[in-house]
């Protein structure tokens, strides 16, 4: 599914990247913890998370991500949205509770691809 799919079935606000929103979303990946994401997510996945800061933008950018989105009302600071647009990176932002996020893109098909 395209990313821009997701946006506009999640209702997410796209903070950075327009330009990447048609990639193809392969998977998903749930977690707070940088050293999981980059241990444990697989290219072509959107990430789930709270985090906002520019250390976010680097794991998906080394991992090859989709997007990432940020749940409950996060929104990411100015140097991850600058680095992000630098790297392409779609940054997207709901006021949905990480689980209700989680729980609606299992419902549109997009799961863990381990």
């Amino acid at each position: 599914m395209k990313l821009a799919k997701i946006i506009e079935e999640l209702a997410l606000t796209v903070e950075t990247a327009q330009g990447r929103l048609d990639r193809e979303v392969k998977g998903g990946y749930v977690s707070d913890l940088l050293s999981d994401v980059m241990a444990n997510s697989r290219e072509g996945d959107v990430w789930v998370t709270i985090q906002g800061h520019p250390n976010i933008v680097a794991v998906a950018t080394l991992r090859d991500l989709a997007g990432i989105i940020l749940a409950n009302g996060r929104k990411p600071d100015t140097e991850t949205v600058q680095r992000a647009d630098e790297e392409k990176i779609p940054l997207l932002c709901t006021s949905l509770p990480t689980f209700e996020v989680v729980g609606r893109l299992s419902r549109l098909g997009i799961n863990s691809q381990g």
